[in-house]
């Protein structure tokens, strides 16, 4: 039915109709950070969120007088998912913006995880108690832009955990 929708607007805009069906493998968040500002990006995400590098790419033009290779992107492991942090210059001739994403990370401990965003170069936004769910929640903006909402855990009643899918 979705498909048949689907098909219907792509007609109506003159795009060829693709009747084969598409599976996604992976979603990974993209976060642009400014020009040769990934790793110094990285580096904050490892060291205040626990997160590990699992890739990178490096400019393939270095200058002479860098000590170190300009990386333009790397892939980093975070609570389980993977996060792609880019350089906004590999996106030049497009208008993309630099911290345009807003991250949720539970946590046992939000006070501490505002006090070490904070510490380590983030601007604290708020913390406050008492939320919708009765939980903690705090908000941070990293150095390179982006906010980062820390909250507690939601704990299911009982009646939630025994909830049947229909």
């Amino acid at each position: 039915m979705a498909q048949e929708g689907v098909a219907a607007a792509a007609a109506a805009n003159g795009a060829t109709v693709v009747e084969k069906s598409v599976t996604f493998t992976a979603y990974k968040p993209q976060l642009i950070v400014e020009a040769q500002k990934v790793g110094d990006a990285v580096a904050f995400y490892k060291d205040v969120f626990g997160a590990t590098e699992t890739g990178h790419s490096l400019y393939p033009k270095r200058k002479a007088d860098q000590e170190l290779p300009h990386v333009v992107s790397a892939e980093i492991k975070l609570a389980g998912a993977t996060i792609v942090v880019s350089d906004v210059s590999v996106h030049s001739g497009s208008n993309v913006k630099t911290g345009t994403v807003s991250a949720l990370l539970e946590t046992d401990d939000v006070e501490v995880a505002v006090a070490k965003a904070v510490a380590a170069g983030a601007v604290k936004v708020e913390v406050s108690e008492g939320e919708a769910d009765g939980g903690v929640k705090g908000k941070v903006t990293d150095p390179f832009g982006f906010s980062w909402i820390f909250v507690t855990p939601v704990e299911k009643s009982d009646k939630e955990e025994n909830k049947e899918v229909v």
